[in-house]
């Protein structure tokens, strides 16, 4: 149903049709509070590149309206509104209704799960990504495979031969593929690591999925600079997904289990925080009270978590930054900080990135263009929606570049890949850093350049 107008919208009132089923299906109260104004257009990103109401937060409230009261059907034309959908947020923060879009679309998803099928190679590939992503120990098996595939050349041939194109998911996957460091397989950190200084706190710390095996040197880094201002870190080895990635795509129960597991691998370590230092994992993270609404026996718990976690820049903007930062170069660094959506959006953290990074001797921080802009990575929409991802990454890179700073900082993991993809996609070799990577050389007094 590509209608461009929600008027356009065929209205049956069959109470009949295939809709929402009785679980906790999006709420029609919620719904009411959108007064159509339009406000989030121009904020949202898949309707900037589609171009269509319906593949906006307005359009997609409109539909499940229709849905809800049997005016629509959910079938394979308007699930894919949904699916257009990143998750970005940014309409939350635009509408002046205060409408919980967020809410909404997090009720929308398992509804589109459960009853609408996917077609053969749909469900295999996301199969593929809800079985191996989300779980460090059979993605970590793959990687010797990778690695291989790195350094013996097959992968500079397949992308010189352009193997993949007519498998653009495939070729999407492949395209973000970071350098592989066999070192991480298994790695185990100690369970807890003691403060540099006087310990001041201690707090938790959640080592990711694809972080711990793609960007550990961005754990290393958390770690670090923590202890060097008064944290004692404790790392439960029992902790797994977050469960940002199958509750970004509405599976439900996969989610919920993962979140229950997350709660037991930190109920008995006495933390005063839960720190996480990728964006997309802290907004789940501070969900879980919605994720587990309906589990009397772990809501509680989920409470009590929620409130606990913070983004490691949020807690460390909040407390006194003790440690002694030196110069990471030797003359001015020009460096633009890259706002993730689910920390600018979903947490409405900004300021303490830019605060932290600002502590950093010689540093001079730029502002990109459209700033509160998604770059298309979204978890894994730029695997199964490539096309708008890749025109999304594109403007993203254009506007960084533009800033003219030497580097970019990313607080989120997909993102570095989106963006170091699509760097290199416009020729340029421009470093990608974590804020905690740059915080952590200015304490060691390590260069960057």
């Amino acid at each position: 149903m590509n209608v461009s107008n929600p008027s356009q919208i065929p209205v049956t009132n069959d109470k009949n049709l295939p809709g929402f089923d009785y679980k906790n299906p999006p709420s029609q109260e919620l719904i009411d509070q959108c007064v159509h104004c339009g406000f989030c257009l121009s904020t949202c990103p898949s309707y900037r590149i589609i171009g269509k109401e319906m593949d906006s937060p307005r359009g997609r409230i409109y539909l499940m309206d229709a849905i809800n009261k049997g005016e629509a059907s959910l079938n394979e034309a308007t699930a894919q509104h949904f699916d257009s959908c990143l998750g970005c947020l940014a309409c939350v923060s635009t509408c002046p209704s205060g409408v919980q879009y967020d809410q909404l679309i997090a009720k929308t998803r398992p509804q589109v799960e459960r009853n609408q099928p996917r077609n053969p190679w749909e469900k295999f590939l996301r199969f593929i990504i809800f079985n191996l992503f989300p779980y460090p120990k059979r993605l970590g098996f793959f990687l010797p495979l990778l690695w291989l595939y790195q350094v013996s050349g097959l992968q500079t041939l397949v992308r010189k031969i352009k193997l993949l194109k007519p498998f653009p998911r495939i070729e999407a996957m492949e395209s973000i593929l970071p350098k592989i460091n066999l070192k991480t397989i298994n790695k185990k950190y100690p369970y807890v690591i003691p403060s540099q200084t006087e310990k001041k706190y201690r707090v938790g710390v959640i080592l990711g999925c694809v972080q711990r095996l793609f960007f550990d040197s961005v754990n290393e880094a958390t770690v670090r600079v923590l202890t060097a201002n008064g944290c004692e870190v404790v790392i439960p080895p029992s902790q797994g997904c977050c469960s940002a990635l199958p509750a970004h795509q509405g599976q439900e129960n996969q989610a919920q289990a993962f979140a229950r597991q997350m709660i037991d691998s930190f109920s008995d370590t006495d933390v005063d925080y839960i720190i996480i230092n990728a964006a997309g994992c802290g907004h789940t993270l501070k969900e879980y009270a919605h994720i587990l609404a309906d589990d009397p026996e772990y809501l509680p718990k989920a409470q009590e978590f929620v409130s606990k976690v913070r983004d490691v820049q949020e807690f460390l903007a909040d407390i006194d930054f003790i440690a002694p930062l030196a110069p990471i170069t030797e003359d001015k660094f020009t460096l633009v900080y890259q706002d993730a959506c689910h920390l600018l959006h979903g947490q409405k953290i900004s300021l303490q990135p830019r605060k932290l990074l600002n502590l950093i001797p010689n540093i001079e921080l730029k502002e990109p263009l459209d700033a509160a802009l998604c770059c298309g990575s979204a978890g894994v929409y730029n695997m199964l929606q490539p096309e708008v991802a890749d025109e999304l990454g594109e403007q993203k890179v254009r506007n960084l570049l533009d800033t003219g700073a030497r580097a970019i900082a990313s607080p989120n993991p997909g993102c570095a890949l989106q963006i170091t993809k699509h760097l290199a996609k416009q020729g340029h070799n421009i470093s990608v850093f974590h804020p905690m990577e740059l915080l952590d050389k200015s304490i060691r007094g390590e260069k960057v350049m």
